[in-house]
């Protein structure tokens, strides 16, 4: 899943510095025009997941077997980059980023759905940690290894790469053997420790438990079946990718991931003409300003261990305070000097980071929202969970910050000034840690500021 992951979003990176040479060489586009274009480009990405994105998570949970929707996922994505290597017109390189945006509804949505699938309860957070070095490296790896591929190979030489990665996905994918269809063929355990029908576990997940926002706490006493949670009515006819949605702390997990994908992708619109104009860096130094960014990322799996072991309200809401001054510092690099150059590798740094202890706790806290609806009332999210329909909902959130973020940087950059818009980048981010403060892991209490304050 992981390399599946990687695969989508390198292909979807790999273009971000080859698209203001590609587009002026190319498609014969004014330089002034650039900047809008490659906006445009990357936000019908985004387009592309908002608008597949429920679909995938519908038919996936109505669907068991989830290979197959990986595979169909990854022909997509092969198309898309079929059009986007023999493209040499605008509307034909938006189609092809459009089919990208499809293709990665697909693997975000099954591929996410199918982790939960096959991992522990208590290793949700890690297993998403893996995931995000997966999703960070293809973000901020794919610029590096385009921009130096370009310089040093031309521009069929970065496709090249491209069409080796997603053949080597579909093979590891026609190989993949889910879980469940593994189970049939495995002997039959003993299951003497489980609970009896319509009764509830023991050791039932609850608000205050591992991976909310209470890290510790007394415990609580589970409920019986006559005493069950009132997050979601026992019987309702409205769907539960609905239901879901009244509830401020999945609408908080949404919503920050929304605003990371803004974070992400305002970078990637307008940093590489930011450092081509104001250091005059080619495709090469292009990408590699963005391996200040990448580092970070690679500590994404110990977060995730941190947020199992303590919750993921205040990793989340560090990492979102972090970004927003180091955004604002993206203003004092202005001239053209070597230490100007370290200064901004050090702020981009800084800035991965921030972004880094955000990652895995957006993907772990949907499920972990769910697992607390689905174990305090069980089949009330129909008989398969309703992973995928929840990842379906992150992909929509992720989608939409990927189509908001090229749009407002690539458009306030050009209107007035590239100062203006990592300020306004940086005011999002310090209100996004509001709400992530009081609603994460489920609305704050006092045993979470005393946990704070012990901690700091």
């Amino acid at each position: 899943m992981s390399l599946a992951v990687f695969t989508d979003i390198f292909l979807y990176g790999l273009v971000i510095p080859v698209f203001p040479f590609a587009l002026e060489e190319r498609a014969n586009i004014p330089h002034d025009d650039v900047q809008r274009w490659i906006s445009v480009l990357l936000a019908v990405y985004g387009a592309g997941i908002f608008i597949a994105s429920p679909v995938c998570g519908y038919l996936a949970d109505i669907r068991s077997n989830r290979r197959s929707s990986l595979l169909i996922g990854l022909l997509a994505l092969s198309g898309a980059t079929v059009l986007l290597c023999v493209g040499s017109s605008i509307p034909v390189l938006v189609i092809g980023r459009f089919l990208q945006g499809v293709s990665a509804a697909v693997i975000w949505t099954v591929g996410l759905a199918l982790i939960i699938d096959t991992v522990g309860k208590e290793e949700v957070a890690q297993s998403m940690g893996i995931v995000s070095v997966a999703m960070s490296a293809g973000i901020f790896l794919a610029p590096l290894l385009g921009g130096v591929v370009y310089d040093k190979g031309g521009y069929y030489a970065v496709f090249a790469m491209a069409f080796c990665l997603v053949t080597l996905d579909i093979v590891i994918r026609l190989i993949l053997i889910e879980k469940k269809i593994a189970a049939k063929y495995l002997p039959e355990k003993a299951e003497s420790g489980e609970p009896a029908p319509g009764t509830c576990p023991s050791g039932m997940f609850t608000t205050g438990g591992k991976g909310s926002g209470s890290p510790s706490g007394p415990p609580h006493t589970p409920k019986s079946p006559c005493e069950r949670s009132d997050l979601i009515p026992k019987r309702s006819r409205v769907p539960p990718l609905i239901r879901i949605l009244k509830y401020p702390r999945l609408l908080t997990a949404l919503w920050g991931t929304l605003v990371q994908a803004v974070i992400m992708t305002a970078l990637e619109t307008t940093l590489p003409l930011r450092v081509r104009e104001l250091f005059n860096f080619n495709a090469t130094g292009t990408g590699l300003i963005f391996l200040a960014v990448v580092l970070p990322t690679f500590l994404a799996p110990v977060v995730g261990w941190a947020c199992d072991k303590w919750g993921t309200r205040w990793v989340q809401t560090t990492g979102f305070v972090i970004c927003c001054p180091f955004f604002v510092f993206l203003r004092f690099p202005d001239h053209n000097s070597v230490p100007q150059i370290v200064l901004m590798c050090a702020i981009l740094a800084l800035i991965g980071i921030g972004l880094v202890l955000v990652m895995p706790t957006m993907m772990a806290e949907i499920s972990l929202f769910l697992d607390e609806v689905e174990e305090n009332s069980p089949g009330i999210l129909g008989s398969n969970g309703a992973y995928a329909q929840g990842y379906g909902l992150f992909s929509v959130a992720f989608s939409a910050g990927t189509f908001v973020g090229p749009l407002w940087s690539g458009f306030v950059k050009d209107a007035i000034g590239w100062n203006a818009m990592v300020c306004t980048i940086g005011v999002l981010s310090i209100f996004t840690a509001i709400p992530s403060a009081i609603y994460t892991g489920g609305k704050i209490r006092k045993e979470d500021l005393a946990f704070w304050r012990k901690s700091g």
